[in-house]
């Protein structure tokens, strides 16, 4: 059982990093709209295991991502931020769930689900772009980006959970 999900968490890994670096970088809705759908590892990465070798895969997952977009750092900051506060979020939208370590996505409502990923999401794209814009002065361009590419890699990010997240009850 152990083995079979690490075998499942690193498939997730290479999958979404290498999804994301030949199809998703190269989506480009209304010149700023990116879906980042690497997020879904830190997003459904179990609770229950080693949280420092999430951390240091979600930065690991952030570096590889800005080595091939070429942008600095910014990736491997905002996943490495979700994924320190990512205990809360759990907590906050599962309850009970998370205190005793059972959580399983398929087993959840659709309204925990979409709270905690959207919340994750909304934070990641925030501090990413803080960090490529890095000019308070364009707070609106900030607020506008992370507002758009939030929704549009919520709305991907949700379809690719329920094409291949398994129905076991």
């Amino acid at each position: 059982m152990m083995n079979n999900i690490v075998f499942v968490n690193i498939m997730r890994f290479f999958g979404l990093l290498t999804l994301q670096v030949l199809v998703c970088s190269n989506i480009n809705l209304i010149g700023y709209i990116n879906p980042n759908i690497y997020l879904l590892f830190i997003l459904l990465y179990p609770a229950s295991n080693n949280r420092l070798l999430f951390i240091f895969s979600s930065f690991l997952l952030g570096v590889v991502i800005d080595a091939f977009l070429d942008s600095g750092g910014t990736h491997a900051a905002a996943s490495v931020l979700i994924a320190y506060i990512r205990p809360l979020f759990l907590k906050f939208s599962f309850g009970a769930a998370y205190d005793y370590q059972s959580i399983k996505f398929s087993n959840t409502n659709f309204t925990q689900r979409y709270i905690y990923f959207l919340s994750l999401i909304l934070i990641h794209h925030f501090t990413l772009f803080s960090l490529v814009v890095f000019n308070y002065n364009k707070m609106l361009l900030i607020v506008r980006q992370t507002f758009y590419s939030s929704a549009f890699t919520f709305l991907v990010c949700l379809l690719i959970y329920s094409l291949f997240s398994s129905k076991e009850a």
